[in-house]
């Protein structure tokens, strides 16, 4: 059973995001990339080892979650990849100070409901520097009563749905794991409702 800090796991959406940027490689280098919740940081080292900017971020209140992104950079020869405490909601120097960015990663980020409108909040924030900015996010389906519409149209956001058979993540085995085949993961894009999407 998970302890609350759900960021030192490997979860299933993680491996299927990871997989959304392998499959998307060419498209990565020079791109400037921001993993929030990034917990061991699995699509933000993908990125990084497949050329984009990566910065990779977790809550500034769980220290063992940062340090486990730092051991994750390590672990992969990524070194130079920073690591910042950004906590969904809250408006920190750190905040304040990142760059724009073009990708924003987030893998079941959307686990406790009473965190999403926090994530769209800084999500949000993130995409007013540059309002071309994507939020590829990865979710495992828990509960049919969840949903993030309301809040999407509240905070002048669209979605796109991306099917997993798109990109070779529909099936049992994954990059040499089991865990995506057991559970039903969803992958959405996620950009500002003005934007035109490029």
């Amino acid at each position: 059973v998970p302890q609350p800090q759900y960021g030192l796991y490997a979860w299933p959406s993680a491996v299927v995001l990871a997989q959304y940027l392998w499959f998307h490689r060419a498209g990565l280098p020079g791109r400037r990339v921001l993993e929030i919740g990034a917990g061991v940081s699995l699509p933000g080292l993908v990125a990084a080892k497949c050329g984009a900017e990566v910065t990779l971020s977790d809550s500034e209140e769980l220290p063992q979650c940062l340090e486990n992104c730092r051991r994750s950079c390590l672990m992969n020869n990524l070194p130079h990849v920073p690591v910042i405490g950004l906590t969904w909601g809250r408006v920190s120097p750190e905040l304040l100070s990142l760059a724009p960015v073009d990708i924003i990663l987030g893998s079941d980020v959307f686990f406790e409901p009473k965190d999403f409108e926090d994530i769209l909040t800084t999500v949000y924030y993130l995409m007013e520097k540059n309002p071309h900015a994507q939020f590829w996010t990865t979710y495992q389906v828990r509960s049919a009563d969840w949903s993030i519409e309301a809040l999407l149209c509240k905070w002048k956001l669209k979605n796109i749905h991306v099917p997993l058979q798109s990109f070779n993540a529909d099936k049992e085995h994954l990059a040499g794991s089991s865990l995506p085949g057991r559970h039903t993961i969803e992958m959405m894009i996620i950009s500002l409702a003005n934007s035109d999407g490029t």
